[in-house]
């Protein structure tokens, strides 16, 4: 049997930031003009034309580029099948609901899986000013500047993040359990509305940890891949290897890894 050829990861970095940055500009076209939107899976899932656009010119680029398979956040498509196939994730714009209330937290997000594996990330927001990229077993920049994780070694000493799904106002989920106990045990949490943006603030020493489930792959794969190029640790709830199509995720600096997952699991065995 063969092997697939090995990526080159530094090749791939490149058409990633390009493809990120071209649709991150189409996006800040409409940046503080309330573009009109529609409702997808609820009221509070937003969409707007500059998702699908930047979708489509991330799909057109990244195709043409490296033939490599895109899935995307509004459109899907098919990921590449096989124990070393690579497939492109994109979320065209993370964030809607911050850009069309004119907040900054929004980005565009790159990300590259291989074998299962979140292996590259290129995160672009604009707004923000800001710019993330990493590549696995290699190391994580922020605006062309090498970044870690931070040092911060106990949950209360700890900034850390999440986000609520779009289900929440239904949701049997023990979602705001989670973040009121574990605000009782850190110094703070903060809560963004972008997945992409706060795993690389995790990546950049910024956070120290984040949680967040009912994700899409879009969400996560680019900003787990800078994670783990800036030092980081990523796995899911109950502290099990990462599967980014499953959608639940625990990033941290390593250091408060335990504890977080450890009190995730109290909650959970809670309800």
């Amino acid at each position: 049997m063969s092997l697939a050829p090995p990526l080159d990861l530094r090749a791939l970095l490149h058409a990633a930031i390009d493809a990120a940055r071209s649709a991150a500009a189409l996006v800040e076209s409409g940046y503080r003009k309330r573009p009109a939107t529609e409702h997808k899976r609820a009221r509070i899932d937003l969409v707007t034309r500059f998702d699908r656009e930047s979708e489509a010119l991330l799909r057109e680029t990244l195709t043409r580029s490296t033939n490599i398979p895109v899935v995307g956040e509004e459109t899907g498509g098919r990921r590449a099948l096989g124990p070393h196939a690579a497939t492109w994730y994109v979320d065209p714009l993370d964030g809607t609901t911050n850009f069309v209330h004119g907040h900054p937290f929004w980005c565009v997000s790159v990300g590259l899986v291989a074998g299962g594996d979140p292996v590259l990330g290129a995160v672009v927001a604009p707004s923000l000013q800001l710019e993330w990229t990493g590549v696995a077993d290699g190391r994580a920049e922020r605006n062309g500047e090498p970044c870690h994780v931070s040092e911060v070694g106990h949950l209360d000493d700890a900034l850390v993040a999440t986000g609520f799904p779009y289900d929440r106002q239904t949701s049997k989920d023990n979602i705001f359990d989670a973040f009121v106990a574990i605000k009782r045990k850190a110094q703070a949490v903060r809560r963004c509305g972008s997945a992409a943006i706060d795993l690389c603030l995790v990546g950049d020493g910024t956070y120290d940890g984040y949680w967040e489930a009912k994700l899409g792959p879009w969400d996560i794969a680019a900003g787990s891949a800078i994670v783990l190029a800036a030092g980081g640790h990523i796995t899911g709830y109950a502290g099990q290897a990462v599967d980014v199509t499953l959608g639940s995720i625990v990033a941290t600096n390593g250091r408060i890894h335990a504890e977080l997952v450890s009190e995730l699991g109290v909650v959970s065995s809670r309800g």
